[in-house]
């Protein structure tokens, strides 16, 4: 049986796209980035600390494989979260506004006696957003609950002038990625 460590909305959509059969755990890891710690090692530990949690979860399931996943924003090796409030959403989009920044995201599987990792990074080039299409954007309220504060599956496509990557990384699971780390772990193709 396949678990998925997530609350996100998102990661379920994506994981369903896909085919897979899944439920859901509900796990609490902090998110907190430790002092000195690079960005990518900070990501990789959030997404294999979320599958740990609901590994623990149900250990005693045989068979039981967990994915766990983190995805963020990263900008001149600053971590942009979730936005805490609309005043930190209109500074995070005024930051990237005409910028490439990285959308690092990092899954793990685990499972008794399995552990793997799969990692996409992907380039975003936002269009220079003036303060006015900044404002109107957060009062949709589509930047909440999102890392960056911002929705490329939403709105906010119309603000990307380019993608280098995984446009399903930056919504927050790498399909690729993901399917390949499941094919591997389940012997199927």
């Amino acid at each position: 049986m396949i678990f998925l460590a997530s609350q996100s909305p998102r990661r379920r959509e994506l994981l369903a796209q896909i085919g897979v059969a899944f439920d859901i755990l509900d796990v609490d890891v902090p998110e907190q980035r430790l002092p000195g710690e690079p960005a990518s090692d900070y990501v990789s530990r959030v997404a294999r600390e979320k599958a740990g949690a609901g590994l623990l979860l149900v250990a005693e399931r045989a068979g039981a494989l967990v994915i766990g996943a983190d995805t963020e924003v990263v900008l001149d090796d600053d971590v942009f979260g979730k936005p805490a409030d609309a005043a930190d959403a209109v500074q995070m989009l005024t930051r990237l506004s005409g910028r490439t920044h990285q959308v690092i995201s990092v899954v793990w599987l685990l499972g008794a006696g399995h552990e793997a990792r799969a990692v996409c990074e992907s380039s975003v080039r936002f269009a220079s957003l003036s303060s006015v299409q900044i404002a109107d954007y957060v009062a949709t309220g589509e930047c909440f609950g999102k890392a960056g504060g911002y929705a490329i599956q939403g709105r906010a496509a119309a603000f990307i002038e380019h993608l280098s990557g995984s446009h399903s990384s930056v919504m927050g699971l790498p399909l690729y990625e993901t399917a390949r780390l499941l094919r591997s772990a389940t012997g199927s193709r």
